[in-house]
């Protein structure tokens, strides 16, 4: 099956199978495919000393770029075959600094797909449950020409 005759939940669970190469995201930011269903995923990802922000922690953009992923994952599991997305606002409250080489998780879940826009939220959690990061984001949807 071509990609672009696949739904994106089967586009996403194709990647997770690893049916497809890993986006070269994933090469900077460590993230691994836990979950992945009909509007929600769950992946796990790890902060490293790549990505230290001036002051020694976590930098911020770690949380952001992991969050807009889960989002968008999540968003794209809702869209029929032939449609992506882009994301248009991404709003992130950090609640306390990202551990180093501890992997936490992140889940992304669509609150609102409407015919334009899918609107979702991602959390950024540890084993225990406490939060780290919390967004919303809103996608427009992308339809062929």
């Amino acid at each position: 099956m071509q990609v672009n005759e696949m739904t994106g939940l089967e586009l996403m669970q194709a990647f997770a199978k690893g049916l497809f190469p890993r986006p070269g995201i994933s090469n900077v930011m460590p993230m691994e495919v836990d979950t992945i269903e009909h509007g929600r995923v769950v992946f796990t990802a790890t902060a490293n000393q790549t990505h230290t922000n001036p002051m020694g922690g976590v930098h911020g953009g770690f949380a952001a770029t992991v969050l807009d992923t889960v989002t968008g994952c999540a968003t794209h599991t809702v869209l029929p075959a032939g449609e992506s997305y882009g994301t248009t606002d991404l709003n992130i409250k950090m609640c306390r600094p990202l551990p180093f080489d501890q992997a936490l998780y992140a889940e992304g879940k669509v609150i609102n797909a409407g015919r334009n826009l899918v609107i979702s939220e991602g959390t950024i959690r540890d084993e225990a449950g406490k939060i780290y990061a919390h967004a919303t984001a809103t996608c427009m949807i992308i339809r062929p020409s």
